[in-house]
């Protein structure tokens, strides 16, 4: 026998004569016995998953039979298989490649399967399943069902506020496309910005009593990104207007400018545009490449971040999107984000807001930082990391509301006191969770043109 029986797809059935003369042969030899025997040994565990045809079967029996008539071995049982109706496509070249079907399919299961449906998964799994899957149908609704879900959830993180999917959450909400690392880098080897010196009178004393920042962050990469911001906002606003020549200006040795130790630059004429320190821009309408507190803005994206490219491009599309007023050399969109303060506070509690107006003490005196810094400058970082998720799935203007819940919070201790003013030079330590849960509250009693100017007051 040379070939084995199961490895045979279906034939013709063989002539009368070719048959009788096979039931007749048998093993001249021991070797050929035990060729035989391991043949049937060989096909057995193939046998078990490939059932032979009919034609196959019979063979398989004559060829027991035959070796049961020698009388000087027994050949491993074979337990009956199952006969089926239908036969297997003939194979016709035993070297051919035969796709597995069975693997095939299973492959092409596998890169079909679905993320799996809300109901058989718990919010966090779902969550995660849009930030690392992607939406799967509606966009839009997908990304309601996400912000909902930060909202309601919050992003899963240890006790120093680190989440794995915070900073791509973040990137997701603020739409920021995909930008090569060589961006971020090149923007660096351009060296020392007009706004430098100013960066580096800032940089130190960044949320200097936090541990946890400055375990995780160093000061050298808050001048890096700061400084790339700089640079990155400084071509956009020569390119504004209309002095190209500029962009990109500097070499090897840094801003062109800041070689010969100078580091008050003026890039326009006018004193609408006129620098006013190391590249903060005194000007009301023209945009700035650095403002003071821009450094404890930039701090929570760098302690969320996984890396300075990450952070660059997160802080960037921030203060270019959602609020491009509050880094103007005037910061009129700060101000403007002030009056609101008052505002919406003598709409949500009214007696509140009188005592402080009777005590002088208006959102001027004691809410700037929060409101330049979106609470970034009062502890605790985990804090101020899970409110940050709320400003950025529903909106960074909503953060003048959550100052003003701040103040509720506190309200029976300012209406008792006599000198609120004390109480109000620093923040009590943010309740995040509480925070949003009465700025969310308080969102229904502002009026609609209140609530538009709330939208647009930081652009």
């Amino acid at each position: 026998m040379t070939n084995s029986p199961i490895k045979h797809a279906p034939h013709l059935p063989p002539s009368t004569a070719a048959t009788t003369d096979h039931q007749l042969r048998s093993p001249k030899s021991s070797r050929g016995l035990r060729k035989l025997q391991s043949a049937h040994q060989l096909s057995s565990n193939y046998a078990a998953l490939n059932p032979p045809s009919l034609i196959s079967q019979q063979r398989q029996q004559q060829q027991q039979r035959t070796i049961s008539s020698s009388h000087t071995a027994q050949a491993p049982q074979i337990p009956p298989l199952p006969t089926f109706s239908s036969h297997h496509r003939t194979r016709s070249n035993s070297d051919a490649i035969v796709p597995n079907t069975a693997s095939n399919a299973t492959t092409s299961r596998k890169a079909a399967i679905p993320r799996k449906s809300t109901a058989s998964q718990s919010p966090r799994e779902e969550l995660e399943g849009l930030v690392r899957q992607g939406p799967q149908g509606d966009l839009h609704a997908d990304l309601a069902r996400l912000r909902y879900l930060v909202l309601c959830e919050g992003l899963l993180a240890d006790s120093d506020g680190m989440s794995q999917l915070r900073i791509y959450v973040w990137l997701i909400l603020l739409n920021a496309p995909a930008i090569p690392t060589d961006t971020y880098l090149d923007l660096i080897r351009r060296g020392a910005s007009p706004a430098y010196s100013k960066i580096r009178n800032d940089t130190f004393r960044t949320l200097a009593t936090n541990p946890l920042f400055k375990r995780r962050v160093s000061e050298a990469s808050l001048i890096r990104l700061l400084n790339a911001i700089a640079w990155k906002l400084h071509d956009a606003k020569i390119e504004k207007l209309g002095d190209p020549t500029k962009v990109n200006a500097a070499n090897e040795m840094g801003s062109p400018e800041l070689q010969h130790a100078s580091p008050v630059v003026k890039h326009a004429q006018g004193p609408s545009t006129a620098t006013a320190t190391d590249g903060s821009e005194a000007g009301g309408t023209e945009p700035g490449i650095y403002v003071q507190g821009m450094n404890v803005l930039c701090a929570p994206f760098l302690y969320a971040a996984r890396s300075e490219a990450e952070a660059f491009v997160a802080f960037h599309l921030f203060v270019t999107r959602e609020c491009p007023g509050y880094v103007r050399g005037a910061m009129d969109g700060v101000h403007k984000g002030l009056a609101l303060v008052d505002k919406c506070l003598a709409i949500i509690d009214p007696k509140l807001s009188a005592y402080l107006q009777s005590k002088h003490m208006k959102a001027e005196l004691y809410a700037f930082a929060s409101v330049l810094t979106m609470c970034a400058c009062t502890p605790p970082l985990p804090e101020v990391l899970q409110l940050w998720d709320f400003l950025f799935a529903y909106g960074a203007h909503l953060n003048i509301l959550c100052i003003c819940a701040q103040l509720v919070i506190m309200r029976e201790t300012l209406l008792t006191s006599s000198s609120p003013t004390k109480l109000l030079r620093a923040f009590p330590p943010l309740q995040a969770k509480l925070i949003i849960e009465i700025a969310a509250s308080n969102l229904r009693k502002i009026p609609a043109d209140v609530y538009e100017e709330l939208v647009h007051h930081a652009e």
